[in-house]
C-alpha cells in the first residue's frame, strides 16, 4: 500500500478526455511498479489509437470553437497563475507521490511542485509582457506580426522528474493559446493524474487539456501520426526521437525534441578543486543519475588527474544509497526494473573497458528493488561504450587530457551535444573552450543552475529546436506577417499597353 493518499478511484490513473475521467476505450490497463520492490501497486488505463482520436477531437473542437485561443493574454495569464497556485499547494503530497512512483529521493523531490508552479508563473508573465514587431515604411506600408496559437499540441514527457517536466511543456503551450494532449511516460503515470483536477479547479475550459496514458508504440505513436496534431514536443531517448522525427515528416509537423546527452565536465588544473569536485559529484549522482544534463563524462587535466580520481572515488563511496522515503538518502531506487537492467549491463561492460574505482554493485543492505551504488570508472578511453553511450544512471567515466585542444576533441567525440561544464580560473580559456564545445548549453564553474529566460536544447543527437523564454512561445505559435498599404503602390502593369520599356519593377524597394 502506498504511503500517500491516492484519489478515490478504482484505478489511480484514468484517461482524461474533454474534462472527463474515463477508462480507455478498449478497457486495457497496465501495472505501475513501485521501484523499491518492483511490485505492482496500482493499475493505469492504457490508451490506444481510439483514445487518441477522441482526445484530438476534443482538443480540436476546443481550439476551433472554444474561448481559450481567443482570450486576451491577461485572461490566460490569470488562469495560468491559478494553475500555479494549485500546483504549489500540492507540494508535500506531490513530493511523496513522485518519490514513491519514480524512486526519486524525497529530499530531491520536495522542490518539484515549486519548480512546476514557477514554470506557469513565468509564462503567465511572459505572455502579458510579450511584444511583437511592427515595421514602418513611411507613407508606403506598415508591417506587423500577428501571433496566433498553432493548434493542438502533442506533449510527450519522460519519467525522470515527471511532473516538473510536464509543467515545462504545458505552461508555454497553454500560455500560447494551444489546446493540449499530454502523453506521460508509462513508468511514472501517477503524478500526471493530478493535472486533471488542477486544470478544472483553475478554470481551464473543457477540452483544452487532455491526457492519454499508455505506451509509446501505441498511444505515443498514434499521437505523433495524427493529422490534426500540428506540433509535437518530445523529451526522451535518441532512438525514439529518430522514429518520431520520421513520423512527423509525413504531415510536416512542427517538432521540438530533447533527446538526452552524454555531457562532459572539463576540469582544468587551475580550477577550484573542491568546488569542481562537489559540482561534478552532484551533477551525475543527483536525481539518481537519471538526468539528461548529467555530467557523466569528466575530463580532467593530467597534473591533477590522479588526485581528482582518488578524491572523487572516496566521496562516491560515501554517498548514501537507501529508500526514497529516507531524508538521508542521496541515491535511491532507479525508476523501473527495465531501466535497472540497462544500467547494470553498462556497468558490466565498463568493467571490461576501464578501471572501476568505486561502486559497481548492488548495496548489500538493499537486497531487492532497483538499487545500484554510485559507480566510478577511471582511465576510460574515448572508444569505450561507457564513454560514448548515454547510461542515464549513477555511473561516471573519468578520462585524462593534456592540452586544451585534446579536451575539446574529447568533449566533442560523442553523438550527443546537450550540456557541458567547464572548470577553470582563466577567463579567456573558459570562454574559448566553451565556444568550441558542440553543445546547446555550457556552464562555467557551476552545475546546471538555469534562468528560465534562456534557451534550452541541444545539438547533434541531443535534439532539435530550443525551448525556454520567448523561444517556447515561438514554437507553439504561428508568426504571421501582415502588410498594410498606406499609399499608392507602384505596380508594373503586365498586359497593359503603352508603359515604358524600363518599367520592369517588382514592387519597389523592400525597405
Amino acid at each position: 500500500m502506498s504511503p500517500f493518499r491516492l484519489p478515490p478511484l478504482t484505478r489511480a490513473v484514468l484517461v482524461d478526455i474533454d474534462g472527463v475521467l474515463v477508462d480507455s476505450v478498449d478497457g486495457a490497463t497496465f501495472d505501475v511498479l513501485e521501484p523499491t520492490t518492483n511490485r505492482a501497486y496500482i493499475t493505469c488505463s492504457s490508451g490506444s489509437r481510439a483514445d487518441v482520436d477522441l482526445a484530438v477531437s476534443a482538443a480540436k473542437r476546443a481550439f476551433e470553437e472554444g474561448p481559450w485561443p481567443r482570450m486576451l493574454p491577461r485572461q490566460r495569464a490569470t488562469i495560468l497563475n491559478r494553475i500555479a497556485d494549485e500546483v504549489a499547494a500540492l507540494n508535500e503530497d506531490l513530493a511523496a507521490i513522485e518519490s514513491f512512483d519514480s524512486g526519486l529521493p524525497i529530499r530531491q523531490a520536495k522542490g518539484q511542485a515549486n519548480r512546476a508552479a514557477e514554470n506557469f508563473r513565468f509564462f503567465a508573465d511572459l505572455i502579458v509582457a510579450q511584444v511583437d514587431g511592427a515595421f514602418r515604411m513611411p507613407d508606403r506600408q506598415v508591417n506587423y506580426v500577428n501571433r496566433k496559437p498553432l493548434g493542438v499540441a502533442g506533449l510527450i514527457t519522460p519519467w525522470n522528474t515527471p511532473f516538473m517536466q510536464e509543467s515545462w511543456k504545458l505552461a508555454p503551450a497553454l500560455a500560447s493559446g494551444c489546446t493540449v494532449i499530454l502523453k506521460p511516460a508509462e513508468f511514472t503515470p501517477v503524478s500526471a493524474h493530478l493535472w486533471a483536477g488542477i486544470m478544472e479547479r483553475a478554470g481551464v475550459p473543457q477540452g483544452v487539456f487532455n491526457i492519454i496514458h499508455g505506451f509509446g508504440e501505441s498511444a505515443g505513436d498514434a499521437l505523433v501520426k495524427h493529422p490534426d496534431v500540428p506540433l509535437i514536443s518530445f523529451t526522451g531517448e535518441l532512438g525514439t526521437g529518430k522514429v518520431i522525427y520520421s513520423n512527423c515528416a509525413r504531415n510536416m509537423k512542427h517538432m521540438s525534441m530533447e533527446l538526452g546527452g552524454k555531457s562532459p565536465a572539463v576540469v582544468f588544473a587551475d580550477a577550484d578543486f573542491e568546488s569542481a569536485l562537489d559540482s561534478t559529484l552532484f551533477g551525475v549522482y543527483s536525481l539518481n543519475g537519471e538526468r539528461c544534463t548529467a555530467s557523466s563524462r569528466i575530463l580532467v587535466e593530467r597534473p591533477i588527474y590522479d588526485r581528482f580520481v582518488v578524491a572523487y572515488a572516496e566521496r562516491a563511496k560515501k554517498i548514501v544509497v537507501g529508500p526514497p522515503s529516507d531524508p538521508k538518502t542521496e541515491i535511491a531506487a532507479l525508476v523501473h526494473p527495465e531501466h535497472y537492467r540497462k544500467v547494470t549491463e553498462y556497468i558490466k561492460i565498463g568493467k571490461g573497458e576501464a578501471r572501476l574505482v568505486a561502486g559497481g554493485e548492488r548495496p548489500e543492505h538493499l537486497p531487492e528493488g532497483n538499487y545500484v551504488q554510485a559507480t566510478v570508472f577511471a582511465d576510460v578511453p574515448p572508444t569505450a561504450r561507457i564513454f560514448q553511450e548515454e547510461i542515464f544512471g549513477p555511473v561516471v567515466s573519468i578520462t585524462p587530457f593534456d592540452t586544451d585542444e585534446e579536451a575539446i576533441a574529447l568533449a566533442n567525440d560523442v553523438e550527443y551535444g546537450l550540456a557541458a561544464y567547464v572548470w577553470t580560473n582563466s577567463i579567456a580559456r573558459a570562454h574559448n573552450v566553451s565556444h568550441a564545445i558542440d553543445s546547446g548549453m555550457v556552464w562555467i564553474n557551476s552545475h546546471n543552475v538555469r534562468d528560465l529566460r534562456t534557451p534550452f536544447g541541444g545539438v547533434k543527437g541531443s535534439g532539435l529546436g530550443h525551448e525556454g523564454g520567448y523561444r517556447s512561445l515561438d514554437f507553439y505559435s504561428v508568426q504571421q506577417s501582415i502588410h498594410v498599404t498606406l499609399g499608392d503602390v507602384h505596380t508594373t502593369r503586365f498586359g497593359a499597353t503603352g508603359y515604358a520599356d524600363n518599367d520592369l519593377g517588382l514592387g519597389g524597394p523592400s525597405a
